[in-house]
Protein backbone atom coordinates (compact mmCIF):
# COMPACT_ATOMS: atom_id res chain seq x y z
CA UNK A 1 0.00 0.00 0.00
CA UNK A 2 1.40 3.50 -0.56
CA UNK A 3 -0.15 6.76 0.23
CA UNK A 4 0.49 9.78 -1.45
CA UNK A 5 0.18 13.29 0.19
CA UNK A 6 0.00 16.45 -2.03
CA UNK A 7 0.79 19.76 -0.20
CA UNK A 8 1.20 23.12 -2.17
CA UNK A 9 -2.03 24.14 -3.52
CA UNK A 10 -3.46 27.65 -2.98
CA UNK A 11 -4.92 31.24 -4.64
CA UNK A 12 -2.86 32.56 -7.36
CA UNK A 13 -3.79 35.26 -9.69
CA UNK A 14 -3.27 34.78 -13.26
CA UNK A 15 -0.16 35.19 -14.55
CA UNK A 16 1.51 33.11 -11.52
CA UNK A 17 2.82 30.26 -9.89
CA UNK A 18 2.54 27.52 -8.15
CA UNK A 19 4.87 24.31 -7.54
CA UNK A 20 3.15 21.20 -5.77
CA UNK A 21 4.87 18.78 -4.28
CA UNK A 22 3.45 14.88 -4.06
CA UNK A 23 5.10 12.97 -0.92
CA UNK A 24 4.88 8.99 -1.12
CA UNK A 25 5.04 6.86 2.01
CA UNK A 26 6.94 4.30 0.37
CA UNK A 27 10.50 2.46 0.46
CA UNK A 28 9.68 1.60 -3.46
CA UNK A 29 9.22 5.24 -4.63
CA UNK A 30 12.02 4.26 -7.18
CA UNK A 31 9.38 1.54 -8.89
CA UNK A 32 6.66 4.10 -9.59
CA UNK A 33 6.39 5.80 -12.33
CA UNK A 34 4.24 8.99 -11.26
CA UNK A 35 1.12 11.11 -12.70
CA UNK A 36 -0.43 14.57 -11.81
CA UNK A 37 -4.51 14.66 -13.16
CA UNK A 38 -6.29 17.17 -12.24
CA UNK A 39 -10.35 17.44 -12.21
CA UNK A 40 -11.82 21.40 -13.04
CA UNK A 41 -14.99 22.43 -11.26
CA UNK A 42 -17.91 20.53 -13.26
CA UNK A 43 -15.37 18.51 -15.15
CA UNK A 44 -13.93 15.06 -15.40
CA UNK A 45 -10.53 14.31 -13.96
CA UNK A 46 -8.11 15.00 -16.70
CA UNK A 47 -4.23 13.68 -17.18
CA UNK A 48 -1.81 17.13 -16.55
CA UNK A 49 1.76 15.26 -16.61
CA UNK A 50 3.50 11.93 -15.80
CA UNK A 51 7.08 11.07 -14.98
CA UNK A 52 9.19 7.55 -15.83
CA UNK A 53 10.50 5.99 -12.40
CA UNK A 54 13.79 7.30 -13.70
CA UNK A 55 12.68 10.95 -14.26
CA UNK A 56 14.42 10.98 -17.76
CA UNK A 57 10.93 10.65 -19.90
CA UNK A 58 8.25 12.73 -19.02
CA UNK A 59 4.93 13.69 -20.90
CA UNK A 60 2.52 16.53 -20.92
CA UNK A 61 -1.20 17.33 -21.76
CA UNK A 62 -1.10 19.91 -24.38
CA UNK A 63 -2.95 22.44 -22.67
CA UNK A 64 0.26 22.49 -19.80
CA UNK A 65 2.90 21.93 -22.13
CA UNK A 66 5.34 24.73 -21.87
CA UNK A 67 4.27 26.04 -18.60
CA UNK A 68 4.25 23.22 -16.15
CA UNK A 69 7.48 21.11 -15.42
CA UNK A 70 7.23 17.56 -13.62
CA UNK A 71 10.20 15.92 -11.69
CA UNK A 72 10.87 13.90 -8.84
CA UNK A 73 13.52 13.45 -6.00
CA UNK A 74 13.82 9.79 -5.80
CA UNK A 75 15.59 10.17 -2.48
CA UNK A 76 12.73 12.11 -0.93
CA UNK A 77 10.23 9.61 -2.38
CA UNK A 78 8.93 12.92 -3.85
CA UNK A 79 7.07 14.31 -7.12
CA UNK A 80 6.46 17.70 -8.39
CA UNK A 81 4.89 19.76 -10.12
CA UNK A 82 5.92 23.77 -11.41
CA UNK A 83 3.34 25.52 -12.49
CA UNK A 84 3.82 28.67 -14.48
CA UNK A 85 2.18 31.20 -16.25
CA UNK A 86 -1.30 30.22 -14.59
CA UNK A 87 -4.74 31.32 -15.82
CA UNK A 88 -7.91 30.54 -14.99
CA UNK A 89 -8.78 26.69 -16.75
CA UNK A 90 -6.11 25.88 -14.55
CA UNK A 91 -8.15 26.13 -11.67
CA UNK A 92 -8.78 22.19 -10.25
CA UNK A 93 -7.98 20.09 -7.53
CA UNK A 94 -4.91 18.25 -8.16
CA UNK A 95 -4.04 14.48 -7.66
CA UNK A 96 -1.04 12.84 -8.10
CA UNK A 97 -0.80 9.25 -8.91
CA UNK A 98 1.51 6.37 -8.26
CA UNK A 99 1.92 3.36 -11.37
CA UNK A 100 3.86 0.35 -10.36
CA UNK A 101 6.10 -0.35 -13.55
CA UNK A 102 8.48 -2.82 -14.31
CA UNK A 103 9.82 -0.39 -16.72
CA UNK A 104 12.05 2.09 -16.26
CA UNK A 105 10.81 4.68 -18.91
CA UNK A 106 7.12 3.84 -19.20
CA UNK A 107 4.79 7.21 -18.44
CA UNK A 108 1.24 7.15 -18.68
CA UNK A 109 -1.76 9.32 -19.56
CA UNK A 110 -4.43 7.61 -18.76
CA UNK A 111 -5.90 7.22 -15.00
CA UNK A 112 -7.03 3.89 -15.27
CA UNK A 113 -3.48 2.91 -15.66
CA UNK A 114 -2.69 4.09 -11.99
CA UNK A 115 -2.48 2.11 -8.67
CA UNK A 116 -2.63 4.67 -5.79
CA UNK A 117 -3.80 8.19 -5.76
CA UNK A 118 -3.29 11.12 -3.28
CA UNK A 119 -6.69 13.04 -1.98
CA UNK A 120 -6.01 16.07 -3.71
CA UNK A 121 -5.13 19.98 -3.39
CA UNK A 122 -6.91 23.03 -4.35
CA UNK A 123 -5.61 25.21 -6.93
CA UNK A 124 -7.26 28.53 -7.83
CA UNK A 125 -6.62 30.80 -10.46
CA UNK A 126 -8.40 34.30 -10.23
CA UNK A 127 -7.94 36.54 -13.37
Amino acid sequence: QVQLEESGGGAVQAGGSLRLSCAASTRTFKSYAMGWFRQPPGKEREFVAAISRSGFSTYYADSVKGRFTISRDNAKNTVYLQMNSLNSEDTAVYYCAADYSTSREVVRAKDAMYDYWGQGTQVTVSS
